[in-house]
């Protein structure tokens, strides 16, 4: 057991929970290990050794009464003594964010409570370390929980609540506690000073072994099943080898998985359809794919799919040689999700590139700087703010010769221009990728969760927290934090007493 506990201390799990009195213990035996300046690979013998000796020849009472009898107490505690300790054990199905979240705020809040992580595959967190081009984009700069729940096509009403109680303000002080600095980027985006994602999953992990949080890794769970009896209500867990285990509390955050959707299922839950959200158009217009690689700072973007209600986002859009890219795009493919995938991704998309005029507010400016600078040459004297190559693509389409000046420019040709620039009409033909995000609409129908407490109102004792449920957001930090708060909650509910009235605690 010593053993187990020394090798924790180097971030590899124990396959034994460890109980609320042991994490107590574990820590002191790092205190002391340090303060005897004890090698790290050293053997229980060894360990055991250098103890002995120095609590017999020690002037310090501390030593001897802190330390030693509860190691001792330790070693020779047996497994049966471990369990009568623990009054809950709860498995968290999904080593991700919301999964690693929530089984550290669950350990961290609750005494003798038994949380252990079970991930499927053999690398935890792996989503985090490939997010935001490996730089991880933690959470939103957006401190204002009614703003911050517009972000979310999906979910927001549900989240609005959930953010009073653990917002971005409060991710960024949880992690700035556990070493773990973040910055915020102009676009509201934050990430880890280091701009490394190995920083956030060493800190996950960290927080996770400090708390006493077990992780198994390709620990592959292949069904779950509720268990009533007089006694007590549990959730047995079956895995691919065989192995069966009952928990009182099981938290699912899989994420995307097709394999947590039939878990809920198997449990009572009805899964919403899912389907893609954040991704790119694909347009195939020759046009538009020579001025690849330009970009435009503010665009406005209206879709319109045959049948349905409009759909507008402006901000920045990126020209690639498939289509459009860009926040722009990526947040209205977020709210239009459902339409889009409706139609097979065939729509019509309207796209103003200068997105504070319509074509008559653009033909005033036009005809001012006309009187201005009648002899400038319109290919060449633009008075808009846009990249050249584009701006002389946009002359072309309306038949303007390379040597027509702005006074010899007829008003139908300027109208031309002036509607080419914020009326344009393409034809949506696709989705494409956009590879720093992987998410879906889609999962645990909101209605059946209750969100005070995360907990299921179809099976008492299942939580869930993060992609699983019906919620996504658009990009830009807002998924992570939907995990984030969604894990923190569901991790402070699970150690509670059933019947016990919810209250809600301060974020430590």
């Amino acid at each position: 057991m010593l053993r187990e506990i020394m090798a924790s201390q180097h971030h590899t799990p124990s396959p034994l929970p460890l109980s609320h009195w042991e994490r107590g213990v574990w820590v002191r035996e790092r205190n002391l290990r340090d303060n005897l300046r004890i090698p790290a690979g050293a053997q229980t013998s060894e360990f055991l050794r250098i103890v002995r000796s120095t609590a017999s020849g020690a002037s310090s009472t501390t030593t001897r009464r802190r330390f030693v009898p509860d190691l001792i107490r330790l070693v020779f505690m047996n497994s049966r003594q471990r369990r009568s300790q623990v009054s809950f054990r709860v498995a968290v199905i999904g080593g991700g964010a919301a999964g690693y979240f929530g089984a550290i705020a669950c350990a961290e809040q609750h005494e003798n409570v038994e949380v252990t992580i079970f991930e499927g595959t053999r690398q935890p967190l792996y989503k985090v370390g490939i997010s935001g081009g490996g730089r991880c984009n933690i959470t939103h700069h957006c401190f204002e929980p009614e703003v911050l729940a517009k972000g979310y096509p999906r979910g927001s009403r549900e989240l609005l609540g959930a953010f009073r109680r653990f917002q971005p303000r409060d991710t960024v002080a949880w992690f700035a506690r556990r070493g773990a600095t973040l910055k915020a980027e102009e676009d509201g985006r934050m990430f880890p000073v280091t701009d490394l994602s190995a920083t956030i999953i060493d800190c996950l992990q960290k927080s996770a072994a400090n708390a006493g949080v077990v992780v198994r890794t390709g620990a592959r769970v292949v069904s779950v099943r509720r268990i009533d009896d007089m006694a007590r209500s549990q959730i047995e867990l079956e895995f691919k080898d065989g192995e069966r285990l009952r928990f009182d509390r099981v938290l699912l955050a899989t994420g995307s998985s097709p394999q947590g959707y039939k878990f809920a299922e198997m449990l009572g839950h009805k899964i919403v359809p899912c389907v893609p959200s954040l991704f790119t158009f694909s347009i195939k217009d020759p046009w538009l794919t020579q001025l690849s690689g330009l970009s435009f700072p503010a665009v406005r973007l209206t879709l319109l799919t045959e049948g349905k209600k409009r759909l507008e986002q402006t901000g920045p859009v990126l020209v690639t040689h498939w289509g459009l890219s860009g926040p722009a795009v990526l947040k209205l493919s977020a709210f239009g999700a459902r339409q889009l995938f409706a139609s097979r991704y065939q729509a019509d998309l309207l796209v103003n590139w200068i997105s504070d005029h319509d074509v008559n507010s653009l033909l005033a400016e036009f005809h001012a700087y006309r009187e201005q600078h009648p002899k400038r040459v319109v290919m060449t004297g633009s008075l808009l703010p846009l990249p050249r190559r584009f701006w002389e693509r946009i002359v072309s389409l309306a038949d303007v010769d390379k040597s027509v000046t702005w006074s010899h420019c007829t008003r139908a040709a300027m109208k031309q221009i002036a509607t080419e620039l914020t009326e344009g009409r393409f034809r949506i033909v696709g989705k494409g990728e956009f590879k720093d995000e992987f998410v879906t609409c889609g999962g645990v129908d909101l209605r059946e969760v209750d969100f005070r407490t995360m907990e299921s109102r179809i099976c008492p004792g299942l939580f869930f927290a993060g992609e699983i449920l019906d919620i996504d957001g658009i990009t830009g930090g807002y998924n992570f934090q939907s995990a984030w708060t969604t894990g923190w909650i569901a991790g402070r509910s699970m150690g509670m007493e059933r019947m016990r009235k919810f209250c809600d605690s301060p974020v430590q």
